[in-house]
């Protein structure tokens, strides 16, 4: 940990400045109980927290301000001060300011993160179409962390509970998703799902369903092929080596029968493919986890809401599911590091307490 509290310092980016972000941020840490679990610090501006608290009926927050990480206040809400700048904020309006300092937030958030100075980091939503900057060329937050901490590839996990879909392809077009599905990319994506399965998750023997690309899974290429040339010939190479992989599976009997239930996660093609039936069953409570990096980053699943942004009618579920699962990973990291750190010595102490 990285301040002077044992508790766990999680950096917050405040997202679209005319989203929802603020919003949700403001409703979640207005519970002090949180503070009893981290030591949260949000990246933005006194201004722009003030502007939302006003917005924001019936909840209180007191925050420490600060522009040093070294001083941070263990038993309040802390804001770390990217700009002092005035900066006009017009909720649920997509505007360049709201993108250029959502940008600002997550630059300044993530550098911390690298310098050691934060445990982990929950991304409130952006917008792509304004933060497409010359110095942000990422169609999101998955592969600017994937470039930020040099990962060879990243998975984007959506989870609740027990339910866990990961997707093989994440923000590409529709027409662009049959020739992404690669065995190679398949067996990349089902090599982190794995690992985090087991080394975040605390699932020792993971069981893992990977759905079809066409309509019925390809209905034995009556309707595709790539069920058969591409998909099963990866399934089949894990089930040689004796891992729990299966399928695959026609998503929408997957998810229509309850069949998600018999696995601790599950690959999805493509976007909406995995997305629909995971937000249907999440009920608002999903979260977005980036797996194959070595920090932990979490995230709401939901968007900038643009339509209800500044109406005091957000729902903060995720926001606040997102930072209890950031903890849960840390700890679960920590102690996969734990118990499988030189195991010989562990055994001979083991033993010692044992015989004592």
């Amino acid at each position: 940990m990285h301040t002077n509290s044992e508790k766990p310092v999680i950096g917050i980016t405040t997202g679209d400045l005319n989203g929802i972000g603020t919003e949700v941020i403001i409703k979640t840490f207005a519970d002090n109980r949180i503070l009893d679990l981290c030591t949260p610090v949000i990246f933005s501006s006194n201004k722009v927290i003030n502007f939302y608290r006003k917005l924001t009926a019936d909840v209180v927050i007191n925050f420490n301000s600060t522009k040093d990480l070294t001083k941070l206040n263990p038993k309040q809400v802390n804001i770390f001060n990217c700009w002092e700048e005035d900066v006009p904020i017009q909720p649920g309006v997509l505007t360049d300011i709201g993108g250029k300092y959502a940008v600002r937030s997550l630059m300044v958030a993530t550098q911390c993160l690298k310098d050691g100075q934060l445990d982990a980091i929950v991304t409130a939503p952006i917008h792509k179409s304004n933060t497409n900057l010359p110095d942000f060329p990422y169609t999101g937050h998955t592969p600017f962390f994937k470039e930020k901490f040099g990962a060879k590839d990243v998975l984007m996990i959506l989870y609740s509970h027990s339910l866990r879909v990961a997707l093989a392809t994440e923000h590409i077009p529709i027409s662009k998703v049959a020739g992404a599905i690669t065995k190679e990319l398949l067996q990349n994506k089902l090599n982190i799902l794995r690992e985090a399965l087991i080394k975040d998750f605390g699932v020792d023997k993971p069981r893992i369903a990977v759905l079809g690309l066409n309509p019925h899974a390809g209905d034995e290429g009556q309707i595709g092929s790539e069920e058969q040339t591409i998909i099963r010939p990866v399934v089949e190479a894990y089930k040689q080596k004796d891992a729990l992989v299966f399928g695959p599976y026609s998503a929408d009997a997957f998810f229509a029968s309850g069949h998600y239930t018999q696995f601790d996660g599950v690959l999805a093609m493509y976007h909406d493919q995995g997305l629909v039936g995971f937000k249907t069953l999440a009920k608002g409570e999903g979260v977005n986890y980036t797996a194959g990096l070595p920090i932990v980053r979490t995230s709401p699943d939901h968007g900038t809401a643009f339509d209800i942004a500044g109406k005091d009618i957000a729902d903060p579920s995720s926001l606040r599911e997102a930072v209890f699962q950031a903890l849960d990973l840390l700890r679960q990291r920590a102690n996969y590091a734990e118990n499988t750190a030189n195991p010989m010595r562990r055994g001979k102490i083991e033993k010692e307490r044992s015989e004592g």
